[in-house]
């Protein structure tokens, strides 16, 4: 039944055609996101341990219509801005950023692996899979100014409903990126470090659709889901402090844009 149910999605709309080529995108919006748990690492002169299946969450912002669409304020919440052209009416390459917020959850009990010897530290020895809980004066860990995941992808639009005035699309497709975040860490009570590193890369792929009203105007829900790993974090002011962490995520986004046809040379000389 499922197979005769597709078969039947897919001969209804096999003859509809957008004509998307030549076309530029551009959408905001924002996301919801989830992490897996994560074993994190951490490395320094007087220490070298490993902090396993580690819980986290996002954050996110109060909705305030100032916050939100308050141009000086838009980049607070977590957001997803892109901009995409159609090299043909199905195919599309765009460039955007995905800025989440990861946050590691305080009060939880982890295992520990390694060695501390840092008289900063409130843990001292060496650890061999102890529960600690993890407290503001041990740990702070965020990446929330952001978890920035600068990416490239490659999307695939299949008409569903072509209209005069509204057009539907499914779309999917995938993408690789760099995590350049602004962590934001307090280690063994140390000072606040809060600088945008260079951290890693990540892998996505992602799934939607999209209504496109006047040919112009467009609002997407989208599911993405990928792979991020992190090998080298900054924790602290001191170049010699490094933590390192892999995770998978998973965001809801709701995005809203629109495009417009970019003439080509052909097209101008024709006119």
């Amino acid at each position: 039944m499922k197979t005769i149910l597709f078969s039947g999605i897919l001969l209804l709309t096999t003859g509809l055609y957008a004509q998307n080529k030549g076309n530029l995108s551009i959408y905001w919006g924002w996301n919801h996101s989830n992490y897996s748990r994560s074993n994190i690492s951490f490395q320094g002169i007087d220490y070298d341990f490993t902090l396993q299946k580690v819980r986290s969450h996002d954050r996110q912002s109060a909705f305030r219509a100032d916050t939100y669409f308050n141009p000086t304020q838009m980049t607070i919440p977590q957001y997803n801005f892109r901009v995409g052209y159609f090299l043909t009416d199905n195919w599309q390459l765009s460039i955007g950023m995905d800025h989440m917020k990861y946050v590691v959850s305080q009060y939880q009990s982890v295992a520990i692996e390694g060695k501390i010897n840092d008289p900063a530290s409130i843990c001292q020895g060496d650890f061999n899979g102890e529960e600690i809980v993890l407290r503001p004066e041990f740990l702070l860990l965020e990446h929330t100014d952001g978890l920035n995941y600068g990416n490239i992808e490659c999307r695939y639009f299949h008409p569903l409903i072509n209209k005069e005035k509204l057009e539907v699309h499914a779309l999917g497709g995938g993408g690789v990126g760099m995590l350049v975040p602004r962590t934001n860490a307090t280690l063994f009570n140390q000072e606040r470090y809060d600088e945008f590193h260079l951290a890693g890369y990540g892998l996505g792929v992602v799934t939607g659709l999209e209504f496109r009203f006047f040919k112009h105007f467009f609002i997407q829900s989208e599911a993405k889901g990928g792979f991020i790993h992190m090998p080298d974090i900054r924790t602290t002011a001191s170049k010699s402090d490094r933590a390192a962490q892999h995770f998978f995520f998973f965001q809801y986004n709701a995005v809203f844009g629109f495009s417009f046809h970019l003439k080509s040379k052909e097209e101008k000389e024709v006119n």
